[in-house]
């Protein structure tokens, strides 16, 4: 069995607006799912927003502090935990990309720039004017999904999109990178990446895919990540490894064989370079 779980949204749904979709209050939604402050991931896309408490949340092994007007938004597959105030409060969403994506047809949610698996910032703060301005529209969502008003899915999709809008002006304001002109690229080879770290670790693959120059690749990368395109896929590379690591299940041959080194002292040694620990030592750390 698994040691850190992947929950699908079904797990948690107490509304009959879809089964791709959970809205709660945090309060709420912690008085049946105290299991969430154990590492594990979910197979839909999370959203948070926290009003009230304080405490820290773990993101594929980044920690940050939750404080009022705390947003996190997390990706399926990235592992999180919680360590909560008594006094938290605040609102959960989970949904799914397909049915985002076939409602509003014309655009995705990986149109967000706050979506990204290359450079992922999974979190922002809103001062108490910008909360203020936000808050409604959870509470709006709250509200209709416990009504069982006329047009009830449209409202509610139309008030998540209009919270990701709130949060995209936000968030491009804060990155300035997400505007320029490279940004198509790094969406591009965000993709790539997803699709063949397993596989492809050469920059010139990538390269060549995307149809320009490596030299040319490792200028996009260096412009918007500030880093080389062989440091972005070793990164990617990584985070996969620890995100495995976590589960006992694995030994780690097993792991640097799935992840496409043969060569088990190998992955090793690139591990211990880019964390400071050896594979089994961080396995170790992290119980």
């Amino acid at each position: 069995m698994k040691k850190y779980p992947i929950y699908n949204i079904q797990r948690f749904n107490c509304n009959s607006v879809s089964s791709d979709l959970y809205i709660n209050t945090f309060k709420n939604h912690l008085i049946n799912h105290s299991f969430i402050e154990e590492p594990h991931r979910h197979n839909s896309y999370v959203l948070v927003f926290f009003t009230k408490g304080s405490g820290t949340h773990e993101i594929d092994f980044d920690v940050f502090t939750i404080q009022p007007g705390s947003i996190f938004f997390l990706q399926p597959g990235q592992m999180h935990h919680w360590d909560l105030s008594d006094d938290v409060e605040g609102f959960v969403i989970f949904y799914s990309q397909e049915m985002y994506n076939l409602y509003f047809g014309q655009k995705t949610i990986g149109d967000y720039p706050f979506y990204s698996s290359v450079d992922n910032k999974p979190e922002m703060v809103f001062d108490i004017t910008e909360s203020k301005a936000i808050m409604p529209y959870f509470e709006s969502l709250i509200l209709e999904a416990q009504a069982n008003q006329l047009l009830k899915q449209d409202k509610i999709m139309n008030l998540l999109d209009i919270i990701h809008i709130e949060i995209a002006r936000k968030y491009s304001e804060t990155h300035f990178h997400e505007t320029h002109s490279y940004n198509v690229k790094i969406k591009n080879f965000e993709v790539l990446l997803e699709q063949n770290f397993k596989t492809e670790k050469a920059p010139s693959f990538y390269a060549s895919k995307l149809t320009i120059t490596l030299k040319h690749l490792n200028r996009i990368c260096n412009e918007i990540l500030q880093k080389t395109t062989t440091e972005v896929i070793t990164d990617r590379i990584i985070l996969e490894a620890k995100r495995m690591l976590m589960d006992k299940k694995f030994t780690v041959n097993e792991i640097a064989t799935e992840l496409g080194y043969d060569d088990y002292s190998y992955f090793t040694r690139l591990f211990k370079k880019k964390t400071g620990k050896t594979p089994s030592a961080f396995r170790i750390t992290k119980r």
